[in-house]
């Protein structure tokens, strides 16, 4: 199966909220925007999201409006400090500080409009020794 492309889809009442906190706070740009649903787009493609209010008249069967649990969505960067302190210059509401941690990521995080926890992560190298008692 050949994919065009791959976002979730985030149910939520505060659509136009979470299309504009991803578009100024997070440089996605969008991609099309109706009354009911809108896609973003990271620069270069290397990420999509997209929400839907719960009226959506095309809505699958199955969707629930999300309610913040269960989801995290992780994007990677080069230089997480960098990252933190464009984001948090621009005012962003960073609710998990920029963090080192001992698994092997340096880290942080906040949440959107609809509820939505943002992971902001750069791969570091792990404390020595952390990743043994969890391999084979």
């Amino acid at each position: 199966m050949r994919f065009s492309d791959r976002y979730p889809i985030i149910v939520t009442a505060r659509k136009n909220e979470a299309r504009d906190f991803w578009a100024n706070r997070l440089g996605f740009e969008v991609a099309f925007d109706s009354l009911w649903f809108c896609l973003l787009v990271a620069e270069g493609g290397t990420a999509s999201i997209a929400f839907m209010t719960p009226d959506h008249p095309s809505a699958p069967p199955g969707p629930e409006v999300f309610g913040g649990n269960g989801l995290c969505f992780e994007m990677e960067v080069e230089d997480a400090k960098a990252a933190y302190d464009e984001l948090a210059g621009r005012g962003l509401p960073v609710t998990y500080a920029l963090t080192d941690e001992p698994f092997g990521q340096r880290r942080f995080g906040f949440t959107d409009p609809s509820g939505l926890w943002v992971d902001v992560v750069e791969q570091i190298e792990p404390k020595a020794g952390f990743w043994d008692r969890y391999m084979l």
